[in-house]
């Protein structure tokens, strides 16, 4: 049977949080509206249209959210084109992965424009078997559907797979997938996402090796270290 590893992207294959953060202040001025780093943290793993009616109220239109949503994602390509940045390690963890055998696949809250400028300035594109952005899915994490759309794409049953997330509301919709959850601290202490349930927290990505994830898949070993 074949056993799966779902990335994150931003925040885990990439290092997006102070672009995504500019970004969305940049839009929230046009509007009149200051967004501070708490109101920023505490929105990763929503989808942009869900920030959108967190903040600029419950009552806009489809059409208003798609609109804003399309300004903000334009300004935050147009600060990483040309400089994607790509967090450290990643290539080499993806490779060792992909070389033991796991079947790879990327879930994102963000739009399929995004995720395709990633893969395609970073060259990452080729070790993924699936992709799923916050437009193939209807609700964001914490629900699981992001992690369990990838997996069917996959081809790869939720509980032969592995997540890698970098918050809390990741961790908690892997597990609501049914799935083993890796944390990989730099967005948010380590502490937080142990305690959102991950099995294993790392601080770099090379620490994330095929041992460890056969080890989680195997039930072995469910114990935080």
């Amino acid at each position: 049977m074949p056993r799966g590893v779902i990335f994150d992207m931003d925040g885990v294959l990439v290092d997006s949080g102070p672009p995504h953060r500019e970004s969305w202040r940049v839009l929230a001025r046009q509007y009149g509206i200051e967004l501070s780093d708490r109101d920023f943290a505490d929105t990763f793993g929503m989808t942009s249209r869900e920030i959108i009616r967190r903040f600029w109220g419950p009552n806009l239109t489809e059409e208003q959210v798609r609109d804003i949503d399309d300004q903000k994602e334009a300004i935050y390509r147009q600060l990483i084109a040309g400089r994607v940045p790509l967090s450290e390690g990643a290539r080499e963890m993806l490779s060792a992965l992909e070389h033991a055998g796991y079947v790879l696949a990327v879930g994102t809250s963000g739009p399929p424009e995004n995720l395709e400028l990633v893969l395609q300035e970073t060259g990452l594109g080729r070790f993924f078997a699936a992709t799923v952005h916050g437009f193939d899915i209807r609700q964001g994490k914490p629900a699981p559907d992001i992690f369990l759309e990838a997996a069917r794409r996959a081809g790869v049953s939720p509980e032969d797979c592995v997540v890698v997330e970098d918050a809390p509301v990741g961790i908690a919709a892997a597990l609501a997938a049914g799935m083993r959850a890796i944390g990989y601290a730099g967005t948010h202490p380590a502490e937080r996402l142990r305690e959102a349930g991950a099995s294993r927290v790392v601080s770099r990505l090379v620490e994330i090796t095929p041992p460890m994830v056969a080890e989680l898949l195997s039930n072995l070993s469910l114990i935080h270290i």
